[in-house]
């Protein structure tokens, strides 16, 4: 599972002495006097109620660097303003937006076929002229993920995307596997579905976008793992090539900014656009471009 992978991900960089503050979430966004990014600030602790310092009060830490990465996610908090204060998204389509409602069931072993991948749409959402699609994985463990993703630019106020997805596990296709099984676990998100038509420009001076927070989901196959992957590897290879170079002209590894020195370090990563625009990601974006369009104008 995914999970499985980001914690042996996380084992993998602490063993290469890479620093992860679990539950310190990044509150704003740093800046240098001339405009370009320098770090994150994460949130303060110890906030009453009131809004008020307590005597437990600890101010978040300042995160500096040279080129920061943002991987919020859907929406992010402090993407949205990046790609607002750089405008961004100028030359992009609007984005799209969904909600995904996701389960984890454990069924009968007699039922379990690991690795069946079942992708559809239609019913239920055809009856309330919503828009959406479904997915059930036959996962390890007699384990199966299965969940709706409804577009939220639904308009009948009465529909319940949650409810609808309720509806859609007593279909005889769904009600087979999960019959005499239990629901472990459960959770929403929000999934940002344009695609390549609503990428926004990816690099900023002193950052990225990468993820979600950019919108590299592949909402034709409901997949957007390993594109967010794809684009944290071309952009960690980017912010590589960069700080070698600027080393190799004689800058300072350790001050974390981009426009101290004779410009020895770029101040935008352009060379991240590059290598996007040469990989198999923006091919396979490309290549999807038209399916949530398509499904807008002629239904599903």
């Amino acid at each position: 599972s995914l999970g499985n992978v980001v914690r042996w991900l996380g084992q993998k960089a602490e063993e290469l002495e890479v620093s992860i503050f679990p539950g310190f979430a990044a509150s704003e966004v740093l800046y240098h006097e001339d405009g370009t990014v320098k770090g994150i600030q994460t949130g303060d602790m110890g906030i009453g109620k009131d809004g008020e310092p307590t005597h437990n009060f600890t101010p978040g830490y300042e995160l500096h660097a040279k080129y920061t990465l943002f991987a919020e996610g859907c929406r992010g908090h402090l993407g949205k303003r990046l790609i607002a204060k750089y405008n961004l998204d100028k030359d992009a389509d609007p984005q799209h937006y969904g909600i995904g409602i996701k389960e984890l069931w454990e069924i009968d072993p007699a039922k379990h076929k690991p690795g069946l991948v079942m992708h559809g749409a239609g019913w239920p959402l055809s009856e309330t002229g919503s828009s959406g699609g479904w997915w059930l994985y036959h996962a390890e463990n007699n384990q199966v993920t299965l969940g709706m993703i409804v577009d939220l630019s639904y308009e009948n106020p009465h529909m319940y995307p949650f409810m609808e997805m309720q509806r859609w596990k007593t279909h005889p296709l769904i009600k087979q596997y999960l019959e005499g099984g239990k629901r472990i676990s459960y959770g929403a998100r929000a999934v940002v579905k344009g695609g390549f038509n609503s990428l926004p420009k990816l690099t900023f001076p002193g950052g990225c976008l990468i993820g979600d927070d950019a919108g590299f989901l592949n909402f034709a196959k409901i997949k957007g793992s390993h594109t967010a992957m794809k684009s944290g590897m071309l952009c960690g290879e980017a912010v590589f090539e960069a700080i070698a170079a600027g080393v190799e002209k004689g800058g300072d590894l350790a001050v974390a900014r981009v426009t101290e020195g004779e410009d020895l370090f770029v101040k935008e990563l352009t060379s991240y656009t590059d290598k996007f625009n040469n990989s198999w990601l923006k091919e396979e974006l490309y290549n999807a471009r038209n399916f949530g369009p398509a499904m807008h104008k002629f239904g599903q």
